[in-house]
């Protein structure tokens, strides 16, 4: 037996290991085990009669839960057995958030502690009021958009329809009270990024990882959004091949349109807006790489994402205007489309992977005589590729802004002088910007595209 979601082993009691049950009360429970070692042997426990009524008192005291604690014996060693349920609402430990994550445990802060605090409360960020923006700022011309696209996908009935913008955005489940939600601001304002910094896609064509030719950015609403990003992709940045049938031109782009659209789709609609990064569109002469920002589903492995499964959006109002108009489905099956579509093309299987901060979709392109280099379909074994020391700063300072350098060396196992060197070239560049004091100040990663 192993270390796992659920259990943990010590050798002997700290107080600070009520971080560790702090960490099983947010997530799915556990059982922390004192008086073992690393491989789970017994090795005792030095006054476990005294420990047995202690810890259930202290836990009670700062955490403000209830554990059981068991007194067990094995071969004359005596260990105790934690037993933590998992709790409904959020337990902090001091002030402090902890969340249990496989065989590890996480201080939750910045995005992931929102996004924390909000699923225990029952909401979605993008269902969170927003003061300060009435239904006049929102564009006409969006939601004429959105109308004009539930209307062909026949979603939503002509009596919504008809109604006036201030009662179709109710409709939509976009408001509380006098507020509207993030998502309106979204889905309907033409400038989202007042509300929503990096509320955006950004384009790049790439001759190498680090020689970019050029780059687009696309704004506005999350409908022109999807509209000028596919356009932008489809005639400016991939070459299609040419070939005839008699007298027929015909054209056919390195990966089909189809499953293009869906990728794109999905990024916008599921990304975590939160992160404030812009969604990441990488284009090369032999593959397509898209990033948005976002961690799976709680609990969730990149296997049961891959594999099909219910239907879990990570912004479920926005979600759902995507829904009615037409443009995803409400099953999640968006990954199974895009394999399928892919394959039927004859495209090699596009690849999923998830760096801790965010989903990739690698779409390699056909080895087709005009259209990109010829790629070999990738094994089915993952390999582990060695992350290089300038994405490994930026994913942990996402992950946990507050870091020193020192934290972050000794968190991805670099020197000091050498992550100091990295960071300080990521600053120049304008993809890592700190804020405030020296030792209490805060990063900000700017660009994840390197």
């Amino acid at each position: 037996m192993q270390e796992a979601q659920n259990l943990e082993w010590k050798q002997s009691w700290r107080d600070e290991y009520m971080k560790w049950i702090c960490g099983f009360a947010n997530a799915e429970g556990g059982t922390l085990a004192i008086g073992k070692n690393d491989n789970g042997e017994v090795v005792g426990v030095a006054n476990a009669a005294r420990l047995l009524e202690d810890i259930p008192n202290k836990v009670r005291d700062i955490l403000g839960i209830v554990v059981a604690v068991n007194l067990h014996t094995e071969d004359g060693r005596d260990w105790l057995e934690i037993v933590v349920d998992a709790y409904p609402s959020p337990i902090s430990y001091k002030g402090e958030y902890h969340q249990r994550s496989g065989s590890t445990k996480q201080e939750l802060r910045g995005a992931a502690l929102d996004r924390f605090l909000m699923r225990k409360v029952g909401r979605r960020w993008d269902g969170v009021p927003v003061p300060y923006v009435a239904l006049a700022d929102l564009d006409p011309r969006a939601i004429q958009t959105f109308r004009k696209l539930a209307a062909k996908s026949g979603r939503l009935g002509e009596e919504s329809l008809a109604e006036s913008d201030a009662v179709l955005v109710e409709k939509l489940h976009l408001t509380e009270g006098k507020y509207l939600h993030r998502a309106a601001t979204l889905l309907f304002h033409a400038d989202p990024e007042r509300f929503t910094t990096g509320a955006c896609v950004k384009i790049g064509f790439f001759r190498t990882d680090s020689d970019l030719l050029f780059h687009d950015l696309i704004d506005g609403d999350l409908f022109t959004q999807v509209e000028k990003t596919l356009d932008l992709l489809l005639t400016k940045y991939l070459r299609a091949g040419i070939s005839y049938e008699g007298v027929q031109r015909l054209e056919r782009f390195p990966i089909p349109e189809a499953a293009l659209r869906e990728a794109v789709i999905n990024a916008i609609a599921h990304k975590d807006y939160a992160a404030s990064i812009p969604i990441q569109i990488s284009v090369y002469d032999h593959k397509v790489m898209i990033w948005n920002a976002g961690p799976l589903p709680f609990d969730w492995s990149l296997a049961q994402l891959l594999d099909k499964h219910s239907s879990q959006p990570a912004n479920p109002d926005i979600a759902r205007a995507f829904f009615l108009a037409g443009l995803i489905e409400s099953w999640g099956r968006g990954i199974e489309l895009i394999r399928n579509t892919c394959l039927d093309y004859g495209s090699p299987a596009p690849i999923f992977s998830c760096d801790g901060t965010g989903l990739w979709v690698e779409f390699p392109f056909s080895a087709v005589a005009g259209i990109g280099t010829s790629v070999k379909t990738p094994v089915e074994t993952p390999v582990e590729t060695p992350v290089k020391t300038p994405v490994a700063i930026l994913q942990c300072l996402m992950a946990n802004p507050t870091m020193t350098l020192a934290e972050v060396a000794n968190e991805i196992g670099k020197s000091l002088r050498a992550v100091e060197r990295a960071s300080t070239k990521l600053v120049t560049a304008g993809k890592l910007r700190h804020s405030g004091a020296r030792k209490n100040g805060r990063w900000e990663v700017m660009d994840i595209l390197l």
